[in-house]
């Protein structure tokens, strides 16, 4: 039986942690990890934590919920500390606000992997799919701008970040080959999804679309509150990974295509 392995970054997150704990805690899947990274909140975050922590152990059958407050360095050495501590084949980063999008995500993952009769030794390097933004109130406002392609491959992501983290699970033993790139401070995450697709690609794994919604998430993140930092990041990462003249010429194009828009 597949584990999966929900990774959880938050400080002073009192305000949205209960809408993604309620969200984990209410899979019926069985075998899950939630690893929750605090950053040594002052709020009530950690309470949160410890209630969550208390009504579990008291289920039929519990997950298992680890957790780890402490200073750090940001969101993306947060994210690199789950990444040590993962135990489950898979691993997903649903931050403080974001949840899955029902409570059977996780089991119809689960049963597309059984139907597609993989061997331990090559289980697809990622598992993805659509995502949904909400208000702070946990309100639909829209499905993402770019979605999923039918096949992914690393050379997807010159069309901008087609999958977001939220929906991107990556094998966990490729994922610590790819830890999060802390010169990046708003994007490492894009930088992340290309260089893990990249080692599916030279290893020959395949990836699996699994066509659901798999998230919600909250369209006020750290990436959009540093908007021009993050495309400034994204530009360099770009450039690292598909050459400085086809990174131009894509950017001219998502400027006209702007444009044409209007």
């Amino acid at each position: 039986m597949i584990k999966f392995t929900i990774a959880t970054v938050c400080f002073n997150a009192a305000a949205f942690l209960r809408r993604t704990i309620l969200s984990v805690e209410e899979q019926d899947y069985a075998k899950i990890e939630h690893l929750i990274i605090d950053g040594r909140s002052k709020d009530e975050t950690l309470a949160q934590i410890h209630h969550y922590q208390e009504r579990n152990s008291h289920l039929p059958s519990p997950h298992e919920i680890v957790c780890l407050s402490e200073p750090d360095q940001g969101l993306y050495d947060a994210m690199n500390k789950a990444l040590r501590l993962a135990t489950g084949e898979y691993i997903l980063f649903l931050n403080a606000g974001d949840k899955f999008h029902c409570p059977s995500t996780l089991s119809q993952i689960a049963q597309l992997l059984s139907e597609g009769h993989y061997d331990s030794a090559h289980l697809p390097a990622v598992i993805y799919g659509d995502t949904h933004l909400v208000d702070d109130e946990g309100r639909f406002l829209r499905r993402r701008r770019l979605s999923p392609p039918e096949r992914l491959n690393w050379r997807s992501f010159r069309h901008g970040m087609l999958v977001c983290h939220q929906a991107f699970f990556a094998r966990t033993d490729l994922a610590r080959m790819n830890t999060y790139d802390l010169s990046y401070r708003f994007s490492a995450d894009f930088d992340w999804c290309i260089r893990i697709l990249r080692t599916a690609h030279g290893h020959r794994l395949p990836l699996l679309n699994t066509h659901l919604v798999i998230a919600d998430y909250l369209s006020e993140g750290m990436t959009t509150r540093h908007h021009k930092d993050s495309l400034r990041e994204r530009f360099h990462i770009m450039c690292k990974h598909y050459g400085f003249l086809p990174t131009l010429l894509q950017h001219a194009w998502f400027v006209v295509r702007a444009l044409l828009k209007k």
